[in-house]
């Protein structure tokens, strides 16, 4: 489908949502424009062909390569590369317990934001942010993501298969959950853990390495929403395959 047949048909169902046609025309119109959403557009082919090409010979597992070819591709940064790390076997690890149903909780609205989407025309998987059970004001001495990960922990961390934990921004949160797994809480199914930033993001980041979780991290001062929602849409587009 063309770009600009994709435009009429959104047209169309927009028009259809506020006049109320008959559901299964609407239904109908929501079909095509999923067809059309499940092709990739050319140009991301073409930017994967060449990052592919620009990567070289990586050695890294098939799953391992699509989530790295991800985030180059959202960050238009070759050298993330030599900062991915991943534990043996999460990302099939990760995978397996998306299409097992786990959920995915993400530590803000920006990454639940950027994977919800995906996780809509693939597995049709939960997305939680940390901020659904956050104070509107943070604790004194703490943060709005460190008290909502404890929170959300204690009620998802319950659910099997456990949560998918992505940390792009908050690396509160993210030693909140490491301490909650150590005290003995489920641990998380996988733990995108990539918070940006040069306060607390090194320890933070070397506490999940020495963790021993399932994990997938970037080391450095690098990460952010849009990192962590492309390593999990990668898992999300393998998982439908």
């Amino acid at each position: 489908m063309s770009v600009c047949a994709f435009s009429s048909v959104w047209r169309a169902w927009a028009v259809s949502a506020s006049v109320g046609v008959p559901a299964a025309l609407d239904q109908a119109v929501a079909g095509l424009m999923m067809v059309w959403m499940d092709q990739d557009h050319p140009i991301f082919t073409e930017s994967i062909r060449r990052i592919r090409i620009a990567l070289g010979e990586t050695g890294l597992p098939s799953l391992e390569q699509q989530v790295l070819e991800r985030l180059v591709h959202s960050s238009g940064d070759l050298s993330l590369g030599a900062l991915l790390c991943c534990s043996e076997g999460a990302c099939e690890k990760g995978m397996a317990a998306l299409q097992q149903g786990a959920s995915i909780l993400t530590d803000t609205a920006m990454a639940a934001a950027a994977v919800a989407p995906m996780a809509k025309r693939t597995l049709g998987s939960a997305v939680h942010t940390v901020l659904e059970w956050a104070p509107e004001i943070a604790p004194k001495g703490s943060t709005r993501t460190a008290s909502g990960m404890e929170q959300a922990w204690r009620n998802l961390g319950l659910v099997k298969p456990p949560p998918v934990v992505l940390i792009g921004s908050a690396p509160t949160a993210l030693e909140v959950l490491l301490r909650q797994v150590a005290a003995g809480a489920p641990a998380p199914s996988l733990v995108i853990g990539m918070p940006v930033g040069f306060v607390g993001v090194a320890e933070s980041k070397a506490h999940l390495a020495a963790s021993g979780l399932t994990q997938i991290r970037l080391e450095g001062s690098r990460g952010g929403a849009g990192l962590v929602a492309a390593a999990v849409n990668a898992l999300l587009r393998a998982a439908s395959g």
